[in-house]
């Protein structure tokens, strides 16, 4: 798995993943960090990347856009902020949720729970 951390999130986190031995880029790496969501968006779909974000923008665009991919992990309220925590919630939780994020979804951490939500959202898989 492939992943691209938003700017909604510190680069900490692309290079903790990293060191974990993932690929992990932060959208500074790649040049992104002035371009739009849509542009975001479309580079983390032809580079076959999951985004990592607070933004739920992009949660809005996939249902818009009727499209299975890339799948995005959305970090909201009551999560934490430190960027060292949100590694380790995701690490902790990837094994359970990894092949809904290759088969295309939105995951969702919260405080106390991930949803799932298959992609695409409202339509035919």
């Amino acid at each position: 798995m492939k992943f691209l951390v938003d700017n909604a999130l510190s680069p900490v986190v692309a290079e903790e993943l990293r060191r974990t031995g993932l690929d992990a880029v932060h959208v500074r790496d790649s040049d992104l960090h002035i371009s739009t969501d849509e542009e975001v968006f479309a580079w983390a779909a032809k580079e076959k990347r999951i985004i990592i974000s607070a933004d739920t923008d992009f949660g809005t665009m996939l249902a818009l856009r009727q499209k299975a991919k890339p799948s995005v992990i959305l970090f909201r309220r009551g999560t934490p902020r430190r960027p060292q925590r949100q590694v380790e919630m995701l690490l902790t939780n990837l094994p359970s949720i990894q092949r809904f994020l290759e088969k295309g979804c939105v995951a969702v951490f919260n405080q106390n729970r991930i949803r799932i939500r298959l992609l695409p959202i409202g339509g035919e898989k």
